[in-house]
């Protein structure tokens, strides 16, 4: 069969120069909304990274000819896996590409947090000078309470999401002499195990893996600690997990208000699950120590968002647009991955499938 394989976001996909199957390949730089029917017509593939891909997109009468949506990112958010399902659509993603760059990106947005780098910088920059006035800034690190900020061999590392990304990102924590805590599904029923303090074994997922075909039978996870008391007794709290309609406001104003007035909140997963309100209000009333975040509820960020909002300029809150991602080593095995995915499925022998 030759197939037609449609791209729409050439601005964010690594292509492969080719594919080892007969195909005509279209790609577009950039795609919104209203453009998607006519791109989309006559595609058998396509392939997609941030772009939403909704149920009317993937009507038969918009899009009689597709047979394979692959995503070109981890993050399976974009598209529509109901209405997928229900046409009998592949779906496949590119799992382990970003882990290394995601995971050190975490680690930069923890130092910056607790070490709050970017409100130091202005503070050394002020004209005129409130080091000189002051003699020293060391109030600007302190906590609410007065008390000067932890160390690395001081901290409680709460990892929420242990895949492939959480694990790294514990790993990366364990070397830095951090205990490190993964916290169950909220609101999970308790098991036997779920008491003992859980250390990430240090096993990611490598590229390898994400190229073949999954395991019949997963490893059993390591022990769990109930999603509360992760909350309670971690100092750095990193958000791992994919956005689904159970995430959404997964960390609010009542998680926020349960978690330790030391903490530094770090979100490298996906915006929607840490409510952006709540979470200022939280570090106005001194209820965490900061917040770090590289996704948005809205992406771009809207300049109504609370993050930038004149009230949260003067709080700890560190923020990078969704480049966690981006790397020499990401684009090579975004590219690598996608490529082995679709012949993958071409060949009938699919990997890396969502639905």
């Amino acid at each position: 069969m030759h197939h037609h394989i449609v791209a729409i976001e050439r601005v964010h996909q690594p292509l492969p120069d080719t594919f080892d199957f007969p195909h005509t390949l279209t790609t577009y730089h950039r795609t919104d909304a209203s453009q998607l029917a006519e791109r989309l017509r006559d595609a058998t593939i396509l392939i997609v990274t941030i772009v939403k891909i909704p149920a009317e997109v993937l009507d038969p009468d918009v899009t009689p000819n597709l047979r394979l949506i692959a995503i070109m990112a981890t993050g399976t958010d974009p598209v529509d896996l109901v209405a997928a399902r229900a046409r009998g659509i592949r779906v496949t993603n590119t799992p382990a590409a970003n882990i290394d760059a995601v995971s050190e990106h975490a680690l930069s947005l923890y130092f910056a947090a607790r070490r709050r780098t970017v409100i130091l910088d202005a503070a050394t920059r002020a004209v005129p000078s409130e080091w000189k006035a002051k003699n020293s800034l060391t109030q600007r690190l302190r906590f609410g309470d007065g008390k000067p900020p932890l160390t690395c061999g001081d901290e409680v590392l709460g990892i929420v999401g242990y895949g492939g990304l959480g694990k790294r990102v514990a790993t990366l924590g364990r070397a830095l002499g951090m205990q490190v805590l993964v916290a169950a599904r909220k609101n999970a029923t308790p098991s036997a195990s779920s008491t003992a303090t859980a250390i990430d074994n240090g096993n990611a997922p490598s590229l390898k893996n994400a190229l073949a075909p999954p395991a019949t039978a997963a490893a059993p996870d390591e022990s769990r600690i109930p999603f509360d008391q992760v909350l309670r007794r971690s100092t750095v709290l990193v958000l791992c997990l994919p956005r689904t309609p159970e995430t959404i406001d997964l960390i609010s104003a009542a998680e926020l208000a349960a978690m330790s007035p030391y903490s530094v909140l770090i979100n490298i997963a996906r915006g929607g699950i840490v409510n952006e309100a709540a979470v200022v209000e939280a570090l106005k009333a001194d209820q965490i120590a900061g917040y770090a975040t590289d996704v948005f509820e809205t992406e771009p960020v809207e300049e109504d968002s609370p993050l930038l909002s004149e009230e949260a300029k003067a709080l700890n809150i560190t923020l990078s647009p969704h480049l966690a991602w981006f790397s020499q080593r990401t684009l090579t095995n975004l590219g690598q991955i996608l490529k082995t995915t679709v012949e993958a499925w071409v060949k009938g022998d699919p990997i890396n499938v969502i639905v």
